[in-house]
């Protein structure tokens, strides 16, 4: 036995602790409360090596604060998965949340090479264009129960409650946090189904567990018992999240952004090596007329690279760049042998605080962006956040369409992503 440092408490030896796992006596997550969680991930770390007969050295290398991270983000922590990050940049801006004098120097956590060198290629067009312009609307999170009624007349009924009570719903419901406010609601009926679309904003915080939290206030404290009609999900994929779909792709969530840049002659020709005629085109065969033919709902050329990367950096929900992903870029002529170059991200869910955002390393990625809180306004911090993704986003649009018209593409990765590991022959 020892004797545990947090509490006190006598506990059984590691070794005694490792064995009873191993002997599936003991599953992972019945570990000793008493444990710090740097001792119950090595105690998990040295039962998988025996069980699987692997090493996991590596896992268990890592700066972030293990305790916050067992506590909040990982049950089962047994350490640290590393993702490579590096910088792309200066990125020129002209926002409403960045200043155009400002230097962007945009953090990006990816394993694949060249992604990086491409969006800093990108990041110098639009510096050497004078900026980005872009702009945000926060649109709002969304959660969307699915309750289920007897049929129409009590489905009737039903709505008319919901009308009639919508202050007292959104003082429930805004009671559950200082930072939420209910926007709307937006129903959606099929048979004897009811959706409904509760609209949140939630200032800094990207607000998914916000806008849960409320609506099961709502529905058990409130809605089910004034009406009698059964939840039968708190989410009934009508929210939507993490998957993409058309109601968002028209109505927008979390953050709605739009950005461009006009691009010269000489910017296109000396920077992305390519022409007004040749960059135009790429975009309608590729992302206009190849997404018609797939049916796909991203217009794009790799939106999902770069939110992946930006995401890993900076502590968002990475699963969200499954509806993140959807959006249109363009590019159409402009002036003498010049472009005007854009993108449109309709539902990007990103946060500056909650979640991830809170782990030490993604914090200091957050501060090379300039992203702090508190800020003067409730929400300045996600939109400045937003600004940065959205032009990050189109330097990365505009140097992957470039690579096409060049046929850089391969080479690029030939020579970035394949490149001799150090001391090989």
């Amino acid at each position: 036995m020892t004797k545990s440092k947090r509490s006190g408490v006598e506990l059984p030896d590691e070794d005694a602790l490792v064995r009873e796992i191993v002997g599936l006596r003991r599953g992972f997550h019945e570990l000793p409360d008493a444990l710090s969680a740097e001792s119950a991930a090595r105690i998990r770390r040295q039962a998988l090596e025996q069980i699987m007969g692997v090493k996991l050295t590596a896992l268990g290398s890592y700066s972030l604060d293990a305790e916050r991270a067992a506590a909040r983000h990982c049950e089962n922590f047994i350490g640290a998965a590393q993702v490579p990050v590096g910088i792309t940049g200066p990125l020129r801006i002209r926002g409403r949340w960045v200043s155009e004098e400002e230097d962007i120097f945009v953090p990006l956590a990816t394993t694949e090479g060249a992604l990086i060198a491409s969006t800093n290629r990108g990041c110098r067009a639009i510096r050497d264009a004078g900026g980005a312009v872009v702009r945000v609307e926060d649109v709002g999170v969304t959660r969307a129960p699915v309750f289920r009624t007897s049929g129409i007349e009590d489905t009737s009924r039903f709505l008319d409650w919901v009308v009639d009570n919508e202050s007292e719903i959104r003082r429930v419901m805004e009671e559950t946090s200082s930072y939420l406010r209910l926007i709307d609601i937006r129903p959606q009926v099929f048979g004897t189904s009811i959706y409904l679309r509760f609209r949140f904003s939630s200032g800094d915080a990207m607000g998914m567990n916000m806008a849960t939290v409320a609506c099961d206030r709502a529905v058990h404290g409130l809605i089910e018992p004034a009406t009698g009609v059964p939840c039968v999900a708190l989410s009934g994929n009508f929210c939507v999240d993490k998957k993409p779909s058309a109601v968002n792709f028209l109505e927008g969530r979390g953050k709605r952004v739009h950005a461009e840049v006009v691009l010269e002659k000489r910017i296109l020709e000396d920077c992305l090596k390519t022409t007004a005629s040749e960059l135009v085109e790429v975009q309608y065969r590729k992302n206009l007329l190849g997404s018609i033919a797939a049916g796909s709902m991203g217009f794009n050329a790799h939106f999902a690279n770069v939110l992946a990367a930006f995401f890993i950096a900076t502590g968002q929900d990475v699963a969200q760049v499954a509806e993140g992903s959807m959006g249109v870029t363009c590019v159409e002529p402009r002036g003498e042998g010049g472009v005007i170059a854009s993108v449109f991200l309709p539902d990007l869910p990103l946060g500056a605080v909650g979640g991830g955002t809170a782990l030490d390393t993604q914090q200091e990625a957050l501060a090379l962006l300039g992203v702090h809180r508190p800020t003067e306004r409730s929400g300045g911090a996600a939109m400045r956040l937003a600004e940065i993704l959205g032009a990050t986003v189109l330097a990365g649009e505009l140097s992957l369409l470039a690579a096409f018209t060049s046929g850089d593409l391969a080479s690029a990765h030939e020579r970035l992503g394949r490149g001799p590991l150090p001391g090989a022959g």
